[in-house]
């Protein structure tokens, strides 16, 4: 009843209308105030029957003898009849336990109170026609007497009560004025008004009253709710100490986060719980010391991490609390909630661990490493020292992870992590960038010859033989040094400038460590710059093609060209392929290029004889880019060139690729009536297994052999012959590339080469020169075939 009394909304004043039940205005549930006035009405209601009765006998009394016996026999019959009647209504309306009453139904209860005060106003009238003032006037004190408990006790009901004391008091005026006393009448009339008054007043602090209450208990009741679902439904749990910071109120679930039963609890001190077995010795974490402090100093606190000793287990909670303060600022203890969060905070360690170490190696990553160059700068700045950074990439790591597989080269990377954490010291950390990609921080760095050294190490220790797998592999290490904060006074710069040395090491081959020199960042800039301008050259028209022809070792004609592409920059000039194409390579410009060079390439073969083929280079980029088929059979469909006229030349390299479908890419290339080409074979990562899988057209074998091969030596010859006859078995071609001097040309033509590329026989030209090559070449191809005769 209260609950849904305070969440009716009830006003803070109650319209006298409303408190007297004639009126019920719109929004409010007015039937809940009528229950509580009956309720209040109802609570001594035997009391008030049986006093009525009583005062009734008493009145029969002082009648008899003086009013006929039946009229108050009568009248005393009747007021026993209203006052049965009404214990009977109110036990019955009791019983129902009604949490709202309708208006309608209170009538009855208006008309029973009517009813008893007309019958106590109708026996003083009996006694004002047949008696004197001097006896009306006891009777007349024992109905001003129930008029006054009428307004106190049901004043609960105000309208009820003024209906008994307005009947009762109007039959008293006109009972006093009849015997001729309106000095009584007007007593009665006062006495009237000023039981009213303060039946209404009472009546509407008991409506106010109870409405308090009901707002009392509401809010009561919910936060017991909401405490008992935070206790059973949340993993926190309450808590609550005296003012000797003692514990009070164990709550089932703090006795279970403590692990002890809520009677052992109860009075304990409650840093002795969290405190745990250092309670004992004393030797309390800071966190405990700063709990400690707030509650002697009775300060509120929030979100506290506490390590706590459970059972000798170590945990950890959180915990929360405010002093309790009654209203004139008596400190009474603390209340508070924690929780258990050892497995959150497990859970955050773990992901720290993993935000700052790699997991593959668990060595520190580039965010660790990053920090540590920050400290190690911070250091040297502090004390005019210096400090160095070193960028190590791994060698040949490609090709294992290519070949053998990833899994191989990720235990290939463990093992080079325990080297390189093998010979760090104090002054060091090591780390993983990322891939191959490893790191060395050098707190202190002033002397440069320990750098030197510390890098060599580094080259020996990791370029030792790794047993993995039952495989044997060999892998090197290039390494770039900068030093701090010489060579960058940021972090971002000394890792910069370390990176482009490591860029320089792999340039020469590898193997090697280079320290930061200035001139890198230039020659960074240019490349830098070189890229923006590679990358506007096709749109400006700086590519060209040139053609180097290929003929044939029996009769010296040309049977095709190479195409070779060339860039004319007109801020760099003629830029050597074996500079821009590595840089098209790493800037992911080669696919578009090597589209335009199939395209073009395509296009001015038409325009030489029909026997004649190209040759156009294709990267493993390229060949793995997905619409690179389609984009071939766009070329040939375009320029109108049939598929047996195009040569597309692949080195070895794309077959390290493993899991890229190069394979099924050349398979297609060769169904679509297209040839293919080996390039710079044995060179390197030579294989038969490939060339037994893949029907290539033609084996080109590489200039440096054919150069050794003039020169008679055993290794080169012993090379050419097993590559020709290895491809006239397989049914394949062979071309000699770099053929420049008659000596050269005539051992390839005695080792059974079938097709001759090289400067004897022609450079690269461009395309006009290649087509008018055809218009004089009759002449020069009828003396050849004289003098090879």
């Amino acid at each position: 009843m209260l609950r849904n009394l305070a969440q009716s909304g009830l006003p803070r004043v109650i319209p006298l209308s409303v408190l007297l039940g004639l009126s019920d205005p719109a929004g409010i549930d007015w039937g809940r105030i009528r229950a509580l006035q009956f309720n209040g009405n109802n609570q001594h209601g035997l009391l008030k029957i049986v006093a009525a009765i009583v005062c009734g006998v008493l009145i029969v009394q002082l009648g008899i003898g003086k009013i006929n016996i039946a009229f108050l026999g009568v009248w005393l019959a009747s007021l026993i009849a209203i006052y049965t009647y009404a214990d009977i209504t109110y036990r019955k309306q009791s019983a129902l336990q009604r949490k709202t009453i309708d208006r309608s139904e209170m009538t009855v209860i208006y008309v029973i109170s009517a009813t008893g005060g007309a019958l106590w106003g109708a026996g003083f009238l009996l006694f004002a026609f047949n008696t004197t003032a001097m006896e009306m006037i006891p009777v007349w004190a024992t109905i001003v007497c129930l008029m006054v408990g009428s307004a106190m006790l049901l004043s609960t009901m105000p309208l009820s009560s003024i209906m008994f004391i307005a009947t009762a008091s109007v039959a008293c005026i006109f009972g006093w004025l009849y015997v001729g006393s309106p000095h009584l009448a007007l007593a009665s009339t006062a006495i009237a008004v000023l039981l009213i008054a303060g039946c209404l007043m009472t009546g509407r602090s008991f409506i106010e009253r109870r409405v308090a209450e009901a707002n009392l208990h509401e809010k009561s009741e919910v936060v017991s709710l909401l405490l008992k679902e935070f206790e059973d439904t949340g993993a926190d749990w309450l808590w609550q100490t005296d003012t000797s910071r003692r514990v009070t109120h164990v709550s089932p679930r703090f006795a279970h986060a403590v692990g002890k039963s809520a009677e052992e609890i109860e009075g304990k001190p409650f840093l002795q719980l969290v405190a745990g077995q250092s309670w004992d010795s004393g030797q309390f974490s800071s966190a405990l010391h700063e709990l400690a402090d707030k509650l002697k100093r009775r300060d509120s606190f929030s979100n506290m991490l506490v390590p706590v000793q459970i059972d000798g287990e170590n945990r950890w909670w959180e915990l929360s609390a405010s002093p309790k303060l009654d209203d004139h600022g008596v400190f009474h203890g603390f209340r508070g909630v924690g929780s258990d969060i050892t497995e959150q905070r497990e859970s955050a360690d773990k992901i720290s661990h993993l935000a700052r170490f790699d997991t593959l190696t668990r060595l520190p990553n580039r965010m660790q490493l990053t920090d540590a160059v920050r400290k190690a700068m911070q250091t040297a700045e502090q004390w005019n020292g210096r400090c160095g950074f070193m960028m190590i990439d791994l060698d040949r790591f490609k090709a294992v992870n290519d070949t053998l597989g990833h899994p191989v080269g990720d235990r290939l990377l463990e093992r080079v992590a325990d080297r390189l954490r093998s010979i760090m010291t104090d002054n060091e950390l090591c780390g993983r960038l990322g891939g191959d990609e490893f790191a060395v921080v050098v707190k202190e760095a002033s002397d440069t010859h320990y750098m030197e050294s510390l890098a060599q190490k580094i080259i020996e220790t990791l370029s030792r033989p790794y047993d993995v797998d039952q495989h044997t592999l060999y892998i090197g290490a290039s390494v770039g040094t900068a030093i701090g904060p010489r060579d960058g006074r940021t972090v971002e710069m000394l890792m910069r400038s370390a990176d482009l040395a490591l860029y320089r090491s792999k340039d020469q081959g590898g193997g090697a460590f280079t320290h930061y020199q200035p001139q890198l960042h230039v020659q960074a800039e240019e490349r830098r710059v070189m890229e923006i301008a590679l990358r506007k050259a096709l749109e400006k028209d700086e590519l060209s093609l040139n053609y180097q022809p290929v003929v044939s070792a029996d009769t010296g004609g040309v049977v095709g060209f190479e195409a070779l592409l060339r860039w004319t920059s007109p801020e760099f000039g003629a830029v050597s392929p074996a500079k821009f194409v590595p840089l098209a390579e790493e800037a992911r410009l080669i696919v578009p290029i090597g589209e335009w060079v199939m395209r073009n390439a395509c296009k001015q073969a038409m325009e030489w004889p029909a026997t004649i083929k190209v040759a156009v280079n294709v990267s493993a980029d390229q060949l793995t880019e997905v619409n690179f088929l389609s984009m071939v059979v766009s070329a040939l469909e375009e320029s109108g060139l049939p598929p047996n006229r195009l040569e597309i030349e692949v080195t070895e390299s794309i077959f390290l690729r493993e899991g890229t479908g190069a394979a099924e890419v050349l398979d297609q290339i060769i169904a679509m009536g297209v040839n293919l080409s080996l390039d710079d074979f044995g060179t390197g990562y030579s294989s038969f297994g490939y060339l037994r899988k893949t029907r290539f057209s033609t084996i080109k074998v590489d200039r440096s052999f054919v150069k050794g091969a003039a020169k008679n030596a055993p290794e080169s010859l012993a090379i050419i012959r097993a590559v020709v006859a290895m491809a006239d078995s397989l049914g394949m071609s062979t071309t000699a590339e770099g053929a420049e001097t008659e000596e050269e040309v005539e051992m390839i033509r005695k080792l059974g080469c079938r097709k001759i590329q090289g400067y004897y026989f022609g450079r690269p030209m461009a395309a006009e020169d290649a087509r008018n090559l055809f218009e004089v070449f009759d002449s020069e191809l009828l003396e050849y075939s004289k003098k090879s005769a």
